[in-house]
């Protein structure tokens, strides 16, 4: 019998796949057997975890997008096809976050790019992609990494959490919208991984101590975590999982673990 997380014959695109979470899903995708493309602004960073992919038997493309820009997203999509002839797998990991304080100081600009980058970029690639995958027949995984932010208030990533909550309702429309045509459509919310995007956290000694402390598995997670969760919603093991918004937070948002010095 065939692995349920065989992606032999599979193409994936993986958004925001440099570095971080992205680079992980990306390279855990290959290693499933998926031709994957790396995309990310810069082409030197994307041919670096692109030529990792190749060095252990797997394939991949780079193709540089910067996913505020509408004509960007839909060249990604079109080189793809060009390439490869379709898209099985679109991972949606690219994101921003150009603020960081109370949400009633955000300066307008940074709201929009926030918004822009984490919601309407989303919006259109998965509205570029879904109607492709639906003209084909075979159905498909749309894969948006969200965060625990979009199930919590925050008094510093007020702004960021807005948009994450909208990439999980996304999702969930998705679902409905592209459902009857075979289309999966899930989010992913890790809680604190250690990447480069959220090093202002993990770095902060006074708040990586806290959310350790505080958090069942005692301590903050790592990329690769996260891609075994794409890798299930890409694959055949997932295939009745749907409109869902799987929490990777090392139990961060079911309770605080009570410590003696408290």
């Amino acid at each position: 019998m065939p692995s349920l997380f065989d992606l032999t014959g599979k193409v994936a695109v993986v958004t925001g796949s440099s570095k971080g979470i992205g680079r992980a899903i990306a390279e855990r995708l290959a290693q499933q057997g998926a031709k994957v493309v790396v995309s990310s602004r810069k082409r030197d960073a994307c041919e670096v975890v692109a030529e990792g992919i190749r060095a252990k038997g797997g394939e991949a493309a780079v193709i540089p997008c910067h996913i505020l820009h509408k004509a960007e997203l839909q060249a990604l999509v079109d080189q793809t096809n060009a390439l490869w002839g379709k898209i099985d797998i679109l991972v949606c990991n690219a994101a921003l976050n150009p603020y960081y304080g109370p949400a009633a100081e955000c300066p307008d600009e940074a709201y929009e790019r926030t918004m822009g980058g984490n919601v309407r970029s989303n919006f259109w690639l998965t509205n570029i992609v879904a109607p492709q995958m639906a003209a084909r027949g075979e159905g498909g995984s749309i894969i948006i990494i969200s965060s625990i932010g979009g199930l919590r208030g925050s008094e510093k990533l007020g702004v960021y959490a807005i948009s994450k909550a909208a990439d999980m309702q996304m999702a969930r429309n998705l679902c409905v919208e592209w459902g009857p045509h075979k289309i999966r459509a899930n989010c992913i919310a890790p809680g604190l991984i250690r990447t480069d995007f959220a090093r202002a956290l993990w770095e902060n000694p006074v708040l990586y101590k806290k959310r350790t402390r505080e958090t069942p598995l005692q301590r903050i997670g790592e990329p690769d975590e996260i891609a075994g969760a794409a890798v299930f919603l890409a694959s055949a093991a997932g295939s009745f999982t749907t409109g869902q918004t799987i929490v990777v937070d090392g139990g961060t948002t079911s309770g605080s673990v009570a410590n003696d010095d408290d």
